[in-house]
């Protein structure tokens, strides 16, 4: 009998081998959608609350000031893209990208982005997340990419190991 460890991890093997048969024209191939999904949540606990707690118990009164305040929001939004993009141009990985073995990538270089593309992207995020349309996009494509991969000629990979 099967321990449900090695049961997980079998099924992450299988995830990461088809997403390697997907390979198109040449392009670089995309991580899993899921594993970047993960990533996301992981970055939203691991940067994101902090600033959030701090702004809103340590700068403001509490969680009605700041639900009040669309300065403070704007804030917490900027301070975070600011350390992700920080993330992205040094390392290629923030924490979540880390944990889950992805990098980002340029595609023309394959090695870490810009400081100019990182913030394009970062703001091509914010407009897709908004957007929520935009957001689906990679679920359609069979590259996987999303709109700011697309417009900012990056991908995020599994890192090679």
């Amino acid at each position: 009998m099967s321990r449900w460890r090695d049961i997980k991890q079998n099924s992450a093997k299988k995830e990461i081998e088809v997403s390697q048969s997907q390979k198109i024209d040449n392009s670089l191939l995309s991580a899993p959608i899921g594993l970047r999904i993960k990533a996301f949540v992981v970055d939203m606990f691991m940067i994101m609350m902090p600033i959030m707690y701090v702004t809103t118990y340590l700068i403001l009164d509490g969680k009605d000031d700041f639900q009040g305040s669309d300065e403070a929001r704007w804030i917490t939004a900027s301070v975070f893209g600011l350390i992700v993009i920080f993330f992205w141009v040094i390392k290629g990985q923030t924490p979540g990208f880390k944990a889950y073995s992805i990098k980002l990538v340029d595609n023309a270089t394959e090695k870490n982005v810009s400081l100019i593309k990182a913030i394009l992207r970062y703001f091509l995020f914010l407009i897709s997340a908004t957007t929520i349309i935009l957001s689906f996009l990679p679920f359609f494509r069979k590259d996987k990419k999303t709109i700011q991969d697309i417009i900012t000629n990056t991908t995020v990979i599994l890192e090679k190991q």
